[in-house]
Order: C-alpha cells, then structure tokens, then sequence
C-alpha cells in the first residue's frame, strides 16, 4: 500500500476542516464521509461529541479500542473591545506568541464567518514604543477583523458576539523531502494514521483479531476527550504525537511508545507488547518519558474505564505550536498499530 499517497490525499481534508474543541461538527462529518468511502458504516456519534466505529474482529475473547483526537487547540472570543478589535480566550493551550501575526476566522452562531489577523495590541513598530517589547500572551493579543468596524456596536451588527470561536490557519505543507508542516499535528497527524490503517485493512481484507472500538474524539484538548469510552473495553491503544526536544528519545521520523507521562506509567504489560511488535517489525520507534503530557488514556483511567492502557504516535517539533513531522514518523505508527490490531 502507498501510505503517503493516501496520507498526501486525506491530510488536506482533515487539517484544512476547523475543529477548535467544542466545535467538532464539520470534521465529525469529513470524517464519517472519508469512514464511509472506504466502506465503513457501523458509526455512532456519542452525546459528547466522539465518533465510535465499530468493527467485528475474528473472535470476541476480548475488546480492544483505539482513538485519536481531531479536536485542535483554538481561541474564542473573550470580549469586543471599543475599538472594534476582539479580546480572546484561549481554548487548550496554544503558544500565545506563535499566534502573533496568523491570519484567523471568526465564527458566529448563526453560521456567519469573517476573517481577521491575530495581533499584539502593540502591533506597529512605527507607532507603539513597546511594539517589539510588549508580551505576547493572552492579556495582549487582539483581533483585527477585516470589516469596516470602528467600534463594539459595529463588531455586534455583524452577529460576533462573546463565545464565538476564532479558528487559526493551519499552514498545512507537506515538502518534497516528506516533512508535514503543520499547526495542529497533534493530533490530525494520528487521525490522518487511523484512517490509513482502516484503508490497509480494508484493502487487504482483513479484520481485526479483537472486536475493535475505533473512537474519533473530542474535547481531549482540554482533558476529558475519552471519559466515556465503553466501559466494555479491554485494552486501549490511543495514538497521539510524540514528544521531541531535551533529552526525550524522540524524533521525527519514529514511532514514539510512552511508557509515562504526567499522570504516571503506562500499563507495563501492554507497553512491552508494543515494543516487541516495534522490534519483530523492525519499525523505527522510540520509548519515551512524558513530562507535561496526558492523554485519552488518562481521561479513561480517571473516569474508571477498567482496562489497560498505552499510548503510542508519530514524534512531533514544536507541539502546540509550528509543528513538524515526516511522513515516515506517521508510517511506523501506522505499521505498529496495524501489527497490534491483527496479531495481538
């Protein structure tokens, strides 16, 4: 199977679709049209907002489930400033002076959307003494909508009002060397590794050892995406990125298997099994220590989901802001999770 054609073919479809946390109706929808192209149908949409795929595996001894986070970080409207200019808030916890300068996109309740630029509300080097010096965080950024507004009256005849979500611009490149440059690869880039795994068993006619939970999920940004997975679960293997900087093991061109992160260690015995499918498969993987990280594994293991649980993903520069993989990073995680659906 050619993996990056399929990966160069999707990725666009997912990361171009806006899904701040909160806001997960329309990659909810690409998601189910891309499920139901490669003949995927048994989908449910929770109360919550997750998408759960159901697949019938070759014996039902046990349940096994995997999930992967589209729901990105964002911004919402804090306040409308007298000037027109929006204040903002922000959803999961993006790098506040990455956001300097991006292009965004308010939108409103009633289904209107607007463009505009993130700035420092010093934003002139030619006017504000502070321009360069002045913090680049929440409490100093603003919105420039590109309306002609002059004031909060004119922003509320628009329809913008507190609480309306503000979607960044993705910068989604793929390069010729193979890297994927892109704002919210974590976790778009575990999606984008789901959905090609689904495409390779279907292309090879094959299912899964164990009745298989497969769940698309959101509001994991802000920690609770997988609290309500189906307490019927066994084992749970999440995808979600890799960590890369310091002295993490990680880089881009690996698998990353977590065997901790902020909330403790991964289950011991599960974690093992994925190392040794990593070595028999002669996959580039890495095993890694987290410190300021947490994962669905977590949100299910602190709302009682009794199974065990690891966490595995493609290594990720610069997470949660200009991030960075390659393509190959994103294969071995697609060939590790994969060997664990059919074999384990």
């Amino acid at each position: 199977m050619d993996y990056k054609a399929y990966l160069k073919e999707i990725a666009p479809k997912i990361f171009l679709t806006d899904s701040p946390t909160g806001y997960s109706k329309n990659i909810d929808n690409v998601i189910i049209s891309i499920l139901n192209e490669l003949g995927y149908t048994n989908i449910k949409k929770t109360n919550k907002g997750n998408l759960v795929l159901e697949i019938e595996g070759e014996n039902n001894n046990k349940t096994v489930a995997t999930s992967a986070h589209a729901d990105t970080l964002g911004l919402m409207v804090r306040s409308i400033n007298s000037d027109g200019t929006l204040k903002v808030t922000n959803v999961g916890g993006p790098q506040a002076p990455t956001l300097d300068g991006e292009y965004c996109k308010i939108v409103t309740r009633d289904g209107k959307s607007y463009t505009g630029t993130v700035l420092s509300s010093s934003p002139s080097s030619h006017v504000y003494p502070d321009a360069k010096s002045k913090p680049r965080d929440f409490d100093n950024l603003i919105v420039r909508i590109d309306e002609n507004v002059k004031s909060k009256d004119d922003v509320i005849k628009l329809g913008i009002d507190n609480g309306d979500y503000v979607c960044y611009d993705p910068k989604t490149t793929i390069t010729e060397s193979g890297f994927l440059k892109s704002r919210f690869i974590d976790d778009k880039g575990s999606v984008c590794a789901i959905l090609t795994v689904l495409k390779k068993l279907k292309d090879e006619n094959r299912k899964p050892k164990y009745n298989t939970l497969v769940y698309f999920v959101n509001q994991e940004e802000v920690g609770h995406g997988a609290s309500t997975v189906s307490n019927e679960i066994d084992e749970f293997v999440t995808v979600d990125m890799g960590c890369v900087g310091l002295d993490l093991a990680g880089n881009e061109y690996a698998v990353s298997i977590a065997a901790k992160d902020s909330n403790g260690p991964y289950d011991y015995e599960l974690t093992s099994r994925l190392i040794n499918l990593a070595k028999k498969h002669k996959l580039n993987y890495v095993v890694d220590i987290f410190p300021y990280y947490g994962s669905d594994i977590g949100a299910a293991w602190h709302a009682g989901i009794d199974c065990k649980g690891a966490l595995i993903g493609p290594g990720v520069h610069a997470s949660h802001g200009m991030e960075r993989t390659h393509l190959d990073a994103i294969i071995n995680t697609i060939e590790l999770l994969y060997s664990y659906l059919i074999e384990e």
